[in-house]
């Protein structure tokens, strides 16, 4: 399966101020490896930098053994990582399926793209009698559905996932954490962002805490769940 995420004490700064200083983690392959931390501890200024959208300006971010430190966006998910953003961020004005075929706009083969776009509603059965529906008509729910399945359309090693429960109602976060852990079973690792203890510590298989953009915490699920470093991390 070769190495998986390897992020070494990269330190990211906006206007000179250090948003992330010497942060660490390793996402090994095959597993759901969670980043927890309220709001504005850094997390997505985390994903950014893997993503090289905010590069690091210390440190280093490699994958599968190749160094991806300071390679443009697009060289990044040519490496095979995918994100599902914060806020789902649909095309509004596209259909549910053209905003499918977006996410697999750099595959030449349109039978290779059919068929991403079955295995999309295989794991999402209710998209498929809504294929030609806007996406801007769906409801929060259905939408991080089509999100979701933009970012499985690149059939990515990683897939990084942003606050999935962001805005979302109970039903639609358990329904999303349930969908997560099956595309985990499907043989993609899943670098899963959030702020919602509970629900990330019960699929994840390894988790870290960030705080003031520094990780303060690491460890398995259980071990999180009673670490002062969560409840400070969180509570105050």
């Amino acid at each position: 399966m070769g190495a998986g995420l390897i992020v070494e004490e990269i330190s990211t700064a906006y206007d000179r101020a250090d948003v992330l200083q010497d942060v660490s983690l390793t996402v090994e392959p095959g597993t759901i490896t969670c980043l927890l931390g309220s709001n504005g501890a850094g997390k997505t200024t985390l994903i950014r930098s893997i993503l090289g959208l905010t590069p690091p300006h210390a440190g280093k971010i490699a994958f599968q053994g190749s160094d991806l430190t300071g390679l443009p966006t697009h060289k990044v998910i040519a490496a095979g990582i995918a994100c599902i953003p914060e806020g789902r961020k649909v095309f509004p004005k596209l259909t549910l399926e053209e905003n499918l075929r977006v996410g697999g706009y750099q595959e030449s083969s349109d039978a290779v793209v059919r068929r991403r776009i079955d295995e999309v509603y295989e794991l999402f059965p209710q998209l498929r009698e809504r294929r030609a529906q806007l996406a801007g008509t769906m409801s929060g729910g259905e939408q991080a559905m089509v999100s979701i399945g933009r970012g499985l359309m690149r059939a990515p090693k990683l897939l990084l996932v942003d606050e999935p429960s962001l805005g979302l109602s109970p039903i639609y976060v358990k329904q999303n954490f349930a969908i997560i852990r099956q595309i985990r079973e499907r043989g993609v690792t899943v670098f899963l962002v959030e702020q919602n203890v509970h629900q990330t510590l019960a699929i994840a298989d390894y988790g870290y805490v960030l705080s003031k953009g520094q990780v303060v915490a690491k460890g398995a699920p259980d071990e999180l769940a009673r670490s002062p470093e969560v409840h400070q991390a969180y509570f105050g």
